[in-house]
């Protein structure tokens, strides 16, 4: 009898309740899964991120193309006028744009965050039982996958055009090395900005207006002992000048033990600051 026909009738409706074994039919039996371990949610969130640019290879443009027209342009420009040759330059140039192109394009870490954000992608994860920052961690370290990537084909190009590094296989290994770990503690400085401003365009500006003093005023370009005292001040205290500096001297065969000193403590600061931050603001978003 239908609900309509039992009130007009005046009759109270069937109400069908289902036994025990019908609701264990339908609900699959047996344990839980057990839940996924730091680890390996971070790496499914990583995965995730390379299934992005997989799905939209537009995104390589900032990795493959950006690099190459840096390495080409500044090479050709100022060569001549820095140095006796554009080969000659590009020695002492190559690591220093390696490490503006890569630490650049940390910033398009804010800006996917705060994109997912907007979608309410990221409000999805937080419901997920799994370890909260794996969802921040795993991007992250898909990015790092960008970096070394951009830093390929920026020394792809510097071999083609007449970079010859003298620490060989291993000193380039080692500079690529400390630049992605510093790129990965920057990242953290990002996430943060893309988790407390409203919009995508607004991570870009504020990042650009941190990044182009940092890599410009900095030891990439030229030599620090060439400019005015006051901006000397600043360039020796820049992280980017003491992460071109690693760079030069691993590419170079030697080591700068203070510069080297001066990225470990710049990284721990980033990953210990920032990171609290983003994960403070992310739990409370």
């Amino acid at each position: 009898m239908s609900s309509d026909t039992a009130t007009s009738t005046g009759r109270a409706p069937t109400v069908y309740v289902p036994s025990s074994e019908a609701l264990a039919t339908v609900l699959a039996p047996g344990a839980r899964p057990p839940r996924p371990s730091p680890l390996s949610a971070s790496l499914t969130f990583s995965w995730r991120a390379l299934l992005k640019i997989k799905h939209v290879p537009e995104q390589l443009f900032d990795v493959t193309a950006f690099p190459i027209i840096m390495v080409l342009m500044f090479t050709y420009l100022f060569g001549g006028a820095l140095a006796d040759s554009p080969r000659d330059y590009l020695q002492f140039f190559l690591p220093g744009i390696m490490v503006t192109s890569v630490v650049m394009i940390t910033m398009y870490t804010g800006v996917g965050l705060n994109t997912d954000i907007e979608k309410g992608v990221f409000d999805r994860f937080r419901t997920l039982p799994v370890w909260r920052p794996a969802a921040l961690v795993g991007m992250i370290v898909g990015d790092v996958l960008r970096y070394i990537l951009a830093a390929l084909v920026i020394l792809t190009v510097g071999l083609v055009l007449g970079f010859r590094p003298e620490g060989g296989v291993l000193g380039v290994l080692a500079g690529i090395g400390l630049l992605v770990v510093f790129s990965f503690a920057f990242s953290w400085v990002w996430t943060f900005f893309g988790l407390i401003l409203r919009s995508e365009k607004s991570v870009m500006g504020v990042s650009m207006m941190v990044l182009f003093p940092l890599t410009f005023l900095s030891n990439v370009f030229v030599d620090p002992s060439t400019m005015p005292g006051w901006l000397q001040a600043f360039v020796k205290a820049n992280p980017i000048t003491h992460l071109v500096s690693s760079v030069r001297a691993a590419m170079a065969g030697t080591t700068d033990a203070s510069a080297m000193m001066w990225i470990v403590l710049w990284s721990a600061a980033f990953i210990v600051i920032f990171g609290t931050l983003t994960m403070y603001r992310y739990n409370r978003r």
